[in-house]
């Protein structure tokens, strides 16, 4: 179960979007995020299924344990996708690829449609662990329980229990650092 969007709509959808000015530079720490600036993150897009299905595009994602598997994500109390969390209790992780750079602007903008639909723009198919929408051509996939969640500050800290894991076919990671996007390739190494 899931859609398949042509490629010629994807692109059109996802390239109409636009970050909104407003919705820039919303930190009350400027201070904080200049510094947070300087750690690279990968991006995710975190999603949730069921009736109050979202995505919401995340970088504050981690591993958390092996042994049981574990990882968190951290979501702003006042986000859509906290509440869609919350009520489907669990979620799924797209750990995105270096050519998803215009989807992941699409899943960080406010003005996308809300529920399933904002899924049909975009390929996906439907988590058989969680229901949780699976984004097409992105590096990895975790389908999670929710497990706990701890309070931290303005957002949550969701702790999930990794039930389904999934690789994809792609190299390349897409990161976010210095308040750009920022392409990995896997092969390359530090010596």
């Amino acid at each position: 179960m899931g859609y398949e969007a042509e490629p010629s709509e994807r692109a059109h959808v996802l390239k109409r979007l636009r970050t909104s000015p407003a919705r820039r530079g919303l930190s009350a720490q400027p201070g904080l995020r200049q510094v947070m600036a300087q750690f690279a993150t990968g991006v995710t897009v975190l999603t949730a299924g069921g009736e109050d299905a979202h995505g919401m595009t995340a970088n504050a994602f981690s591993s958390v344990s092996l042994e049981p598997p574990m990882v968190l994500c951290c979501v702003s109390k006042a986000a859509r996708m906290h509440a869609s969390i919350v009520t489907a209790g669990s979620f799924g992780v797209n750990i995105l690829s270096a050519d998803q750079q215009e989807l992941s602007k699409y899943f960080a903008d406010w003005r996308r449609p809300d529920g399933i639909a904002q899924f049909e723009a975009v390929g996906y198919t439907v988590g058989a662990k969680t229901g949780s929408p699976l984004l097409k051509g992105a590096l990895a996939w975790l389908e999670c329980e929710l497990a706990q969640v701890v309070e931290g500050g303005d957002h949550s800290i969701f702790l999930g229990r990794v039930v389904e894991t999934s690789r994809g076919e792609g190299e390349h990671a897409l990161v976010f650092y210095g308040g750009g996007y920022h392409q990995i390739d896997g092969r390359a190494r530090a010596a």
